[in-house]
């Protein structure tokens, strides 16, 4: 199919889920601003950040396929919004276009060869600042989303990526290419030596090429504009996975020492300038505590020089540690997202796995919180690199340490936020019932002459593929429930901080 009939029929099929999701948005919100009631306020390096509450809700229904002919999901693994896309409407509204990037799709029987992937969607953001319960229907208009596009990761002599478990090690090797770089030692499924991703982290640069981190190696994937790789950061020795000494990549078993099985970077980040990339690891490497979620807390930022990465591999340059949020019962809240906010500053998005798609539906905990290295000791480089010198034994950190500073922020499962658009958190277990996973983060300028600190929080959630109309790799299958790809937006006031990637404009 060429891609003018692909995009007709594409179409087609939106114009026929806009009779369920597209009609007017019937109660507009009547103020300028949030209602002041909504402020939750919280101080950090001397400077006052703000929460002014949940001001959209939209969704993609779990049964939708985009143009590959697979059921779109796992969207919310991350998202990014496509530089010169966000514009100021003059009635009040936001449109603009944010890529997602599912994971290594739908594997709940198993991991499959899933290509690593790319969405565009279009929004229409209406913010709605009213105290005033919508109902679910007239909520779902407050963030209107339509599916524009799929790109295609991939590797070496354009081989797909796959999402099959790297139960194999594909050797070092120089690349013609470039004098200066070569490939590490790579994740690959046997059964076809391909590259295996299992993408999570996504930063789009200015040039057009992006960076993907992932949760195999877990490494750093910088993509060209065409989707095909360009270049492999791997971490220090002390994340790697390491089984009796050999790398094992498997995500199936924890390995010996290294980043734990499924915790890989989950966090990716570009500074305001361009020229530093942030990676942050889901929790604990296991020599650090991450056997155990009651020892797990301890994670690690890394800071990355990608000024010309084209040129030479990005150097760490900064090792930071990240004391994540614990439970009532001592367990680690791991992140899934990192966000940059301003110089030392960021977001960490830190949660429960319960709600839709859940093991329970009552979650007590999701959250886009704020950290601060200004302070924490920079240990990259240091003896901690080497596996055999771990930051925190038994959960207790090493004396010799300062980790960064955690706040918690903004709670994405305040019943009064929810019930403002017609969402729940806990039993019935239905279409209202907000989503388990919720792993990406996006900013995005107001554009407030009144308040020029003011931003656009946008988080996504991956629904793990669930649905019982689903399809993969051309074949159909039953999940045996339904979960939406939900996606929200809060209004921040960020002291400080910038949305250089955004490039906005204003009135359209």
């Amino acid at each position: 199919m060429n891609r003018m009939a692909r995009v007709l029929a594409l179409t087609a099929v939106l114009l026929l889920a806009a009779v369920s999701y597209g009609r007017p948005f019937g109660q507009r919100s009547t103020r300028g601003e949030p209602d002041p009631s909504f402020a939750v306020t919280v101080s950090l390096g001397g400077k006052q950040y703000i929460n002014k509450g949940l001001v959209a809700f939209g969704l993609i229904p779990s049964n939708f396929t985009e143009s590959t002919g697979d059921t779109i999901g796992g969207i919310g693994s991350a998202i990014a919004l496509k530089r010169g896309t966000f514009v100021q409407n003059s009635d009040g509204t936001y449109q603009g276009t944010v890529v997602v990037q599912p994971d290594r799709g739908f594997n709940i029987d198993g991991t499959i060869d899933y290509q690593a992937r790319q969405h565009e969607i279009d929004f229409l953001l209406s913010p709605y600042y009213d105290p005033d319960n919508l109902s679910f229907d007239d909520a779902m208009q407050t963030l209107q989303l339509t599916y524009r596009d799929t790109l295609l990761y991939t590797e070496r002599e354009s081989r797909k990526t796959t999402g099959l478990d790297a139960l194999g090690v594909r050797p070092a090797e120089p690349l013609e290419l470039f004098l200066t770089i070569e490939d590490p030692a790579l994740p690959i499924a046997p059964s076809n030596d391909h590259l295996a991703v299992d993408a999570e982290g996504l930063v789009l640069n200015s040039d057009g090429t992006f960076w993907v981190s992932d949760e195999y190696g877990p490494y750093i994937y910088l993509m060209s504009p065409e989707g095909q790789l360009i270049e492999t950061v791997q971490p220090p020795e002390a994340i790697l996975p390491f089984i009796d000494g050999k790398l094992n990549f498997t995500s199936a078993t924890d390995p010996t020492t290294g980043r734990a099985g499924n915790q890989g970077f989950e966090g990716l980040t570009l500074d305001s300038s361009g020229k530093t990339l942030y990676a942050l690891l889901q929790s604990a490497t296991i020599q650090d505590g991450g056997s155990d979620k009651t020892t797990s807390r301890y994670t690690r930022l890394l800071a990355y020089d990608v000024s010309d990465a084209l040129v030479v591999r990005p150097p760490l340059i900064g090792e930071y540690v990240v004391p994540l949020p614990i439970s009532s019962k001592g367990k680690t809240r791991a992140a899934s997202e990192l966000h940059f906010v301003s110089e030392g500053v960021f977001l960490v998005l830190a949660r429960d796995g319960d709600g839709h798609g859940g093991d329970d539906a009552k979650s007590s905990y999701k959250q886009a919180d704020l950290l601060d290295i200004s302070n924490a000791t920079d240990i990259h480089g240091t003896r901690f690199d080497d596996p055999a010198n771990p930051i925190a034994q038994d959960g207790d950190l090493d004396d010799s340490i300062i980790p960064g500073t955690y706040v918690s922020f903004v709670d994405f499962i305040d019943d009064t936020q929810l019930g403002r658009f017609g969402v729940h958190n806990g039993k019935p277990i239905d279409q209202t019932l907000i989503d388990a996973k919720w792993e990406s983060l996006a900013l995005a300028p107001c554009m407030d002459p009144n308040f020029p600190d003011d931003f656009f929080l946008f988080i996504a959630a991956d629904n793990d593929f669930i649905s019982t109309q689903g399809i993969a790799l051309g074949k159909p299958f039953n999940a045996g429930l339904d979960v939406d790809n939900q996606f929200m937006v809060f209004r921040l006031t960020l002291p400080g901080a910038s949305a250089s990637d955004v490039t906005p404009n204003h009135f359209h």
